[in-house]
């Protein structure tokens, strides 16, 4: 199914040590990595997926604008940051300039400034050398009335500094089940607004993005007939495949969505194909696993490869901040050398030793920010997450690592999350957990980081 254009060999071997870098890596970031020199990188052959129902060939890496650079702010308060747009520009141009036509943002993205950075690197090339996709983001109440979304959607042509979208996604469907999904959508007549814009021209492709309820994924498609979904976005990659209900109960195995898809014909974009990060910061036994199969691979790229290798994904989107990751992505998919089916069964047992290691289903999207008492919720459950990776996490005094472990984990939480932007400070309002795409209990969450975070200041060596 892929269309191959043909280009020059391109990207010299990668180190081991710059795929292991900082991947899990969410919303807008410091840019605090040196971009690689454009004639570093050599043109490639970008891996195309053809859309079937307009013919165009998408690029199977696409580039997720959700965790675009940042820099602080000129004279600006201590901490303040914004998009670093030079950047972005540099981003962009490389990415193009290497085959990658499929750009994805929303705008809830960036604290709402990554369509208007998105917009402004685009515009710089023909409108007709990339596809645009963005999302209808009424997630708030006062957003869900006819007028307001609609305004949402004139508003993101006008950021995005076009005349027409390429792929307008139902954003978060699922998350609030079948009557959040009424509300945003079909009571208010939003839907068949998107519709007559399909029809007019204004939108050459509509879908939505699945997340949680799977009653609303399965009524959306039983309507296919009638709606006539050109595209779904689901959450694929190869702990995800059967083991997503495992991680969130709410959450359905990729594995049924995926053929939910393939059966009606429907393309599938794909997100988080590393899980949030997770799935290119493994723990050391399961990267040394990868590493030791396919030494000149990047733990990284065995998750771009497993969710590009099936033949009805359209796109893969990763929210690459840094050059480096654009380079290894792109050295992934130009081209595209697909699993076989040794690889599969290799990844998904992979999955079942990673199943040993209860971490939290972070995806640091944000969502749940910002908390009303200042915790920096990500921060606290992801700080976690690499400890458990890193086996940094003591359940006994006479455990043979427990200084080490205990060392790491005290210092290392002060160093990634000011005191006062610690997980002591909830007080379970429970605000947060209704915006959590991944169904976590975050109050639960934070009130055991912060025993067991106690636990550890009481004990001693």
């Amino acid at each position: 199914m892929s269309n191959i254009i043909d280009r020059r060999e391109f990207l010299k071997r990668l180190g081991i040590g710059g795929a292991l870098t900082g991947l899990a890596i969410a919303g807008c970031k410091k840019s605090e990595t040196s971009l690689s020199a454009a004639s570093d990188i050599k043109e490639g052959e970008m891996t195309y997926r053809k859309n079937p129902k307009t013919g165009e060939n998408v690029s199977l890496l696409g580039y997720g604008c959700m965790r675009w650079p940042t820099k602080p702010v000129e004279n600006g308060e201590e901490g303040e940051e914004e998009i670093d747009q030079e950047m972005v520009n540099r981003l962009v141009d490389t990415a193009l300039e290497h085959g990658v036509n499929y750009f994805d943002t929303s705008p809830a993205y960036c604290r709402g400034k990554s369509e208007g950075a998105t917009g402004i690197a685009l515009s710089r090339h023909p409108r007709d050398s990339y596809y645009i996709a963005t999302k209808l983001s009424n997630f708030a109440p006062q957003t869900f009335s006819r007028e307001a979304s609609i305004a949402m959607y004139k508003n993101s042509m006008k950021e995005l500094r076009t005349d027409y979208i390429d792929y307008l996604l139902l954003h978060g469907v699922g998350m609030g089940g079948m009557e959040n999904l009424h509300a945003r959508y079909l009571d208010n007549g939003v839907l068949d607004f998107l519709l007559k814009e399909r029809e007019e021209g204004r939108i050459r492709n509509l879908g939505f993005s699945y997340h949680g309820d799977i009653e609303v994924f399965d009524w959306l498609l039983a309507h296919h007939d009638e709606y006539k979904w050109d595209f779904v976005q689901i959450q694929l990659n190869y702990l995800d495949w059967k083991h997503s209900k495992e991680l969130n109960p709410r959450n359905t195995n990729a594995e049924y969505l995926y053929d939910e898809l393939q059966k009606r014909g429907i393309p599938a974009v794909i997100m988080e194909p590393l899980l949030g990060g997770r799935l290119a910061k493994v723990p050391d036994h399961i990267a040394n696993r990868l590493l030791q199969k396919e030494p000149e691979q990047s733990v990284a790229s065995w998750a771009f490869r497993y969710a590009g290798s099936y033949p009805d994904v359209l796109t893969v989107l990763s929210g690459m901040t840094y050059m480096e990751h654009l380079e290894d992505n792109l050295k992934t998919y130009s081209p595209l050398k697909s699993l076989t089916e040794d690889e599969f069964a290799f990844l998904h047992e992979t999955a079942d030793i990673m199943m040993q290691y209860p971490t939290i289903p972070c995806n640091d999207c944000k969502y749940c920010m910002p908390c009303p008492y200042g915790i920096d919720i990500p921060a606290n459950l992801l700080h976690y997450n690499k400890c458990v990776n890193e086996d940094n996490i003591p359940t006994s005094s006479r455990s043979p690592n427990y200084a080490k472990a205990r060392r790491a984990y005290l210092v290392g939480y002060d160093r990634s999350v000011p005191k006062l932007r610690q997980a002591s400070h909830c007080i379970g309002c429970g605000q947060c957990s209704p915006h959590c795409p991944q169904g976590i209990d975050i109050p639960g969450e934070l009130h055991r980081i912060d025993e067991y975070v106690e636990k550890l200041k009481r004990q001693t060596v």
